[in-house]
């Protein structure tokens, strides 16, 4: 499965940005979708995912309360919903795709990657 993440850019503090994770290849609905981010000089850092039908879905603790996740497999993808987002949120986004049921905080168990999107937060 090729994976394609979009929805970037730069907003400030409290402002809210969308991402999406559009699939093409084999069957959507085989692979548990998460959400990954990375800054700087930080390891990659669990975001959200959802399990294949959608019906499952896990965030890290430091987006809990802002962040949604949701997917649609009629269309092939997977929406990030970030609200009330924070300079700390500054991160390359990474949608990726695991050949489990429900999706996973270990990034070990991911086999497809997209290619990233960048978010910014200015105070």
């Amino acid at each position: 499965v090729q994976l394609q993440a979009s929805g970037g850019g730069l907003v400030q503090a409290g402002d809210s940005l969308r991402l999406s994770c559009a699939a093409s290849g084999r069957t959507f609905s085989e692979y548990a979708i998460g959400w990954f981010r990375q800054a700087p000089g930080k390891e990659r850092q669990f975001v959200a995912g959802v399990s294949r039908s959608g019906g499952w879905i896990q965030y890290g603790d430091s987006v809990k309360g802002r962040f949604s996740i949701s997917r649609d497999n009629s269309v092939n993808t997977v929406d990030l919903q970030m609200n009330s987002l924070e300079p700390e949120d500054t991160a390359v986004y990474y949608c990726a795709a695991a050949v489990y049921p429900l999706a996973t905080m270990d990034e070990y168990k991911y086999e497809f990657w997209g290619q990233g999107t960048q978010v910014t937060v200015s105070s």
